[in-house]
């Protein structure tokens, strides 16, 4: 099962109360919170679907730019001797310590350049 719906680039999480037998959940990687829910899957999507389209709506309407997940830049807190394991290994190997943490990324994930 995937716990996870996309539209329009934004990724939203899926859950189920079963007290309440209604699926919910909210757009993830932002700062602003988006949710949506339904009683049935497709409702859940409907809704999710209009959550996104109501926020770039009222972000046009302001003036902002709408936040977006997934930038490819986020930080790493790993202890200072991993960091300088890490760093010493990307120099010994002329790579960055950026090219070097993508491609320890891709081996783990399994993901093709």
């Amino acid at each position: 099962m995937n716990n996870t719906i996309m539209y329009k680039g934004y990724i939203g999480s899926v859950e189920f109360s079963e007290s309440d037998c209604v699926f919910y959940g909210r757009v993830m990687g932002i700062r602003a919170l988006i949710s949506y829910e339904g009683t049935t899957a497709k409702e859940l999507v409907d809704d999710f679907h209009l959550a996104v389209d109501d926020y770039l709506m009222l972000c046009k309407e302001q003036g902002k730019e709408p936040e977006h997940a997934y930038k490819g830049s986020f930080n790493v807190r790993i202890s200072p001797e991993l960091h300088r394991e890490a760093a010493v290994f990307a120099l010994s190997h002329q790579m960055t310590l950026n090219s070097f943490v993508e491609k320890a990324m891709r081996n783990q994930l399994s993901i093709s350049h």
